[in-house]
């Protein structure tokens, strides 16, 4: 990856390339950008300002150096992170499937390296998904955002130390709930420094049980969608996964988490750390159930954690988590513009790079606030004149004052689904109100009904290719869905609905967009195939034990579990006494309490309850260690098998 970037012109104008045509042969490999797919991409480079090189002078503003490999492995010899994987993008000249606005971004974000942002401030870009930030303290290094791998986060520290000054982490501040900001914590400092009092660790209030709570209920489909997401199913290439919009992608390494030492719950609240002062703006419920910003006075420096970013950010993300409120995220920027838009010259973040200037924060807030204000207040406007969030989404248009706004581009989240999901915050997103949705067919239902109602799978699949050969791509992949599900042998089915759906990914500005379409074409082509994704298990072994019988419950076969009513009682050592009801194929849990008429006890230590958990051990190791005991073992083997194991290689585009 080079520091010198320019703006690629794409090589052919639309009205000199001919339409692809997709009806004369059905075959399973990636196709061209078709006229249509640069015809599109084409306008949109003639509504932005693509001669504007102000971010491409601050990306690199301040390089000092970069990892000097090509890229970053684990102890055992493993790749968590590959700088050179994205350099086909400055490279390669025929980049007509990439939308424009979303290959500038992913230039911007392949500028890699330790960067001074001003005296005392240091951040590593391009290492992982987000941002790692320096600041120079007393002592020694605090450090803000440790990435989500030990590996990156201690190859980021290693450049400091080289490059700036060989000092001790003194200090380490965690925004938000979020891996990608708490996931390398091991790989800067050590859990017996931190016990010792040698490291403070910082965070919002909530952090720690939100950091582990968000991603358990549900974390298989979460796993699995952000599979898609953030592109870990695709080849990086022109034709695959180019950009995360919020930064490349996600690194691989064990991500681990350690409790805060210091909480910050209040706006206005002064906090400090290794002599470095801070000044709390909260922000819970935002982008993170758990966030903070805060205000360098010393540096006249605001960090925007993941608030404030150069995209426009999710209000529900693809991966799958609570709706966020728009209108709440609005007003904390407010907050940070009001108390410190006359103050900070510099802004920095947990993704990007910084924004220097008052004048250029102060507009950057103001308009990121106003974005997401837009988005709120016309949602609601819309709903209560009666329209549907599918009407909705394809109504609102943000202002051009606002919408050419490079920071206000839908790189991550985008306009279109932050409507829906605005709907959603209000008023659900099961049900748009017309009784005609309110008990729909299942999709394999829908589809057979709808193809039997078309006249048969072959007329499906000629009116698709009609819809292709007009560029109605959405169209086509409404049809070719329903053949799918009603019948996903038809291979000719899907591999023409994988064409069309990878042109939407081609001319998607969105880098989860992208993703999410690529890795949809690839699934109906080529079928379901695991892949490396961020391993978390170093996460979950700190869950709370109550946490995680409340998960258990999430996971029992009620045919199994029918007529069962079984009472057990367990007690971990090194943590406290529980108990479990098991009546009317529903798990019942309670903390610090035991049944006297139990029909099973369960004896274990912390620590084999953690190792079960992150797959050291199994069950059958812990009990012949003497750490994992029951009291009736054919009580044991009936209650274990009412509990299902979850496959996260789903079908996502087929049944």
């Amino acid at each position: 990856m080079k520091l010198q970037n320019s703006i690629v012109s794409l090589a052919i104008l639309a009205t000199f390339s001919p339409a692809i045509s997709f009806a004369a042969s059905i075959t399973n490999s990636p196709k061209e950008a078709s006229s249509f797919t640069i015809t599109k991409n084409e306008q949109l480079k003639q509504y932005l300002d693509f001669t504007n090189q102000s971010d491409f002078k601050d990306a690199s503003r301040g390089f000092i150096a970069t990892w000097p490999e090509d890229n970053i492995k684990d102890a055992n010899g493993k790749v968590v992170w590959d700088f050179t994987k994205y350099d086909f993008v400055e490279k390669d000249k025929n980049l007509d499937t990439v939308n424009p606005s979303l290959l500038r971004q992913a230039k911007l974000n392949n500028i890699d390296g330790l960067f001074k942002v001003k005296d005392g401030i240091y951040q590593v870009r391009g290492f992982d998904l987000s941002v790692m930030s320096f600041v120079r303290g007393n002592d020694g290094w605090v450090v803000i955002d440790p990435l989500i791998s030990p590996e990156t986060a201690a190859a980021g520290l290693k450049l400091l130390r080289d490059n700036v000054e060989d000092l001790p982490v003194t200090g380490v501040i965690f925004t938000h709930s979020h891996v990608d900001h708490f996931g390398g914590i091991l790989g800067i400092t050590s859990e017996a420094d931190i016990d010792a009092g040698k490291v403070d660790i910082l965070a919002p209030e909530g952090f720690f049980s939100s950091s582990i709570a968000e991603n358990v209920m549900a974390g298989n489909t979460m796993s699995r969608r952000a599979s898609y997401m953030y592109g870990n199913l695709l080849e990086a290439s022109r034709i695959g996964q180019v950009d995360g919009g919020l930064g490349k992608t996600t690194s691989t390494g064990s991500s681990g988490i350690v409790k805060p030492t210091h909480i910050a719950n209040v706006t206005g609240q002064e906090m400090e750390v290794d002599g470095v002062k801070l000044e709390v703006v909260m922000a819970q419920e935002s982008e993170a159930p758990s966030e903070f910003m805060f205000y360098l006075p010393q540096y006249k420096t605001l960090m925007g954690a993941e608030v404030m970013t150069r995209t426009i950010h999710n209000i529900s993300t693809l991966r799958g988590a609570k709706t966020r409120d728009a209108s709440s995220w609005a007003k904390y920027v407010d907050e940070a513009l009001q108390a410190y838009g006359d103050k900070a010259d510099t802004m920095i973040a947990s993704h990007h790079w910084p924004t220097f200037g008052k004048e250029k924060i102060t507009s950057q807030l103001e308009k990121t606030r106003d974005m997401y204000k837009f988005v709120h207040d016309q949602t609601l406007r819309l709903a209560n004149k009666g329209y549907t969030p599918n009407e909705i989404s394809a109504t609102i248009k943000l202002p051009d004052s606002l919408n050419k706004e490079w920071y206000n581009r839908g790189y991550y989240g985008t306009v279109s689904h932050n409507a829906r999901a605005t709907y959603d915050f209000y008023f659900g997103a099961w049900w748009d109100g017309n009784p005609a949705n309110l008990n729909p067919l299942t999709p394999t239902e829908q589809g057979t009904k709808y193809v039997e109602a078309i006249g048969g799978e072959d007329k499906v699949i000629a009116l698709a290719k009609a819809a292709i050969e007009k560029g109605e791509y959405r169209w086509a992949v409404t049809l070719l869905n329903n053949v799918t599900f009603s019948n996903p042998e038809n291979m000719d089915a899907r591999y023409l609905e994988a064409d069309a759906m990878e042109q939407l990914g081609y001319q998607a500005e969105s880098g989860p967009w992208r993703n999410y379409y690529l890795g949809g074409a690839k699934e109906l082509r080529q079928g379901i195939t695991p892949t490396a994704t961020v391993d978390t298990a170093a996460i979950a072994k700190n869950m709370p034990f109550d946490q995680f019988m409340n998960y258990l419950g999430v996971t029992v076969n009620p045919e199994a579990a029918k007529g069962l009513d079984i009472k057990v009682n367990i007690n971990v050592k090194g943590d406290g006494q529980y108990a479990l009801n098991l009546s009317n194929s529903v798990l019942k849990s309670y903390s610090d309490k035991q049944f006297d008429d139990a029909d099973l006890t369960i004896s274990m230590t912390r620590q084999a309850f953690e190792n079960i958990l992150t797959k050291q051990f199994t069950l059958q190791d812990e009990i012949k260690a003497g750490n994992f005991s029951v009291s009736d073992q054919a009580e044991f083997s009936e209650l274990m098998s009412v509990f299902e194991k979850f496959d996260m290689w789903f079908g996502v585009v087929t049944p």
